[in-house]
């Protein structure tokens, strides 16, 4: 895969990151052969064995072969802790490394975008991109496509936990919904995942695979982007570090930066695309005084309540017990079946917080096992555990380089709950939350709340508990975002304003936080991105 001759090769196209975007974009780009690809990737191949097992994401949490492993800042609403910020590093980027959850967010969310000056962005718009992505598990249908490279698939284990979770919903005034990605999203059900009979289906398997056998795509791997070379205002080329060389990749015609909402305007910000002030304080010349890249950061903040359960039909049962635990392996590798298969929430729940609310803004993640923190080991005693995340926070954040060097980590701030409109989310989403756990259809499973505890009941106490023990859900997205404002990164087409030949395309260009899980819509952002790119090299 690695072809050490391209020190200042020639392609049509370097697409820098090979992530959920990335991906896509190679396999988009290369398909009718007319354009030569390159593609790096600054992490390995995906050949980690727990990338392609469901459950895998807890093992692959602290992984630092595939991970990029980032903290925040002291965050000043959460008591100044600092909080992980997982991001995937290895083919398939955070595609190889997530909870799997398909959820592509409220039709409002894309009206929104369109409303904000982004015509082409409006759900009408890009629903043909998430059909022609899917490749849905249950048919084709006026909300599903059925032939795309992305496997969609229902869970593949039976859990009485997770049942009684949407029948408790149920009880508690939330309606039973079988589909949150069609008509609407508000209800109670099951989420589906992005795998195929069982294994993970990142974009590296899914978009990737397929196109390897192509002659005009070139795959760099452990290739670290380093800067985007100009001429005047023009992106020319890529220099990237490999194997401790430095090398360099010219583009005919545009350069993708596909890296992530962390690593992309880090590289903007790196080659001299950014803040000046910012730039000239870490001696890099300024092309382009560009003060939004790196602004609008957002991302998604959970609180999880843990229950004790009555019952010893927990993971937490399964993983304590030597037999139980074989018996689940080999139970996987015949069938691909069973408890491996359990996603980052297995059922879930879209509700309002309040009757004034258009739409929902409260997801709930719910996990038939408990644990202190996520990616740790789980509880002794038989637990399960539903967390509230909040779907469109005010509280913006930013990223900024700290060094001039691609290899430093960058400076992250999220600013979580740094507004009224999201402590109260959380107070009031924990509030509902207990009403579905108090439930008679959870009565035979739950002993009592361990995590906060029934003492913790005012709103102040839960504020505290949410300053405590909030973290991340993994979905920073806007930190080059698209927009017609002076502050606005990309315009509708995704090109970076101000420069010519440079994209920007991944969940940095959402102009703000869509209302779910991040993936898909970051699929949809690529799918739509490669027929704009295909168009306008016509």
């Amino acid at each position: 895969m690695n072809n050490n001759n391209n020190d200042a090769a020639e392609f049509d196209y370097v697409v820098v990151g090979a992530g959920s975007a990335g991906c896509v974009l190679a396999n988009r780009l290369s398909a009718d052969g007319k354009h030569s690809v390159l593609l790096l990737e600054a992490g390995p191949k995906d050949s980690n064995l727990w990338i392609h097992v469901p459950l895998g994401y807890g093992k692959l949490f602290k992984e630092k072969t595939v991970n990029w492993m980032y903290q925040t800042e002291p965050e000043p609403g959460l008591n100044g802790r600092q909080v992980f910020q997982p991001r995937g590093k290895v083919l398939g980027g955070s595609s190889s490394i997530n909870g799997l959850l398909y959820v592509r967010g409220q039709h409002e969310d894309y009206d929104r975008w369109r409303q904000r000056g982004n015509a082409g962005w409006g759900y009408d718009d890009v629903l043909p991109y998430f059909k022609k992505a899917e490749n849905q598990q249950r048919g084709e249908s006026k909300y599903h496509g059925a032939s795309g490279p992305l496997p969609v698939s229902d869970w593949r284990h039976h859990d009485p936990l997770s049942e009684a979770f949407v029948v408790a919903a149920a009880e508690a005034g939330i309606p039973t919904n079988p589909d949150f990605n069609g008509a609407t999203q508000e209800g109670a059900g099951f989420f589906q995942t992005t795998t195929s009979r069982g294994r993970r289906a990142s974009t590296a398997f899914s978009y990737l695979r397929p196109a390897l056998k192509r002659g005009n795509l070139h795959v760099e791997t452990s290739a670290l982007a380093q800067r985007i070379l100009f001429e005047g205002r023009r992106a020319k080329a890529v220099e990237y570090k490999q194997e401790g060389q430095l090398r360099t990749a010219k583009a005919r015609k545009e350069i993708l930066v596909s890296s992530g909402a962390y690593n992309s305007p880090q590289l903007l910000q790196l080659s001299g695309v950014g803040p000046a002030d910012l730039l000239k304080s870490h001696g890099i010349d300024v092309v382009l005084d560009a003060q939004g890249v790196g602004n609008d950061l957002q991302d998604h903040m959970q609180v999880r309540l843990v229950t004790r359960c009555a019952q010893s039909i927990t993971l937490n049962d399964i993983v304590n017990n030597p037999i139980r635990k074989m018996l689940a392996g080999a139970q996987y590798a015949a069938f691909r079946k069973g408890p491996l298969t359990i996603a980052a929430g297995t059922s879930g729940a879209f509700f309002k917080t309040s009757p004034r609310l258009a739409s929902p803004d409260i997801q709930i993640h719910f996990l038939p096992f408990s644990t202190d923190k996520m990616g740790e080991k789980l509880h002794a005693q038989s637990g399960f555990t539903a967390s509230v995340c909040q779907l469109r926070p005010e509280s913006r954040g930013s990223l900024r380089i700290r060094s001039a060097d691609a290899s430093v980590p960058p400076e992250i701030r999220i600013n979580y709950l740094a507004t009224e409109t999201d402590r109260r989310a959380f107070i009031d989403g924990i509030r509902i939350l207990r009403k579905i756990l108090a439930a008679p259809a959870l009565k035979p499973y739950a002993v009592g709340e361990v995590d906060p505890g029934p003492k913790v009941a005012s709103d102040d106490e839960l504020l505290d508990f949410c300053r405590r023990t909030g973290s991340t859900v993994y979905h920073p997205t806007s930190t080059c975002r698209m927009g017609n404002d002076p502050l606005a990164v990309v315009d509708q087409r995704l090109r970076v304003r101000g420069i010519e030949g440079l994209r920007v395309v991944d969940a940095s260009v959402m102009p703000d936080l869509m209302s779910g899980n991040t993936n898909a819509p970051t699929i949809m952002i690529a799918e739509k991105a490669s027929d704009m790119i295909l168009e306008d090299a016509r």
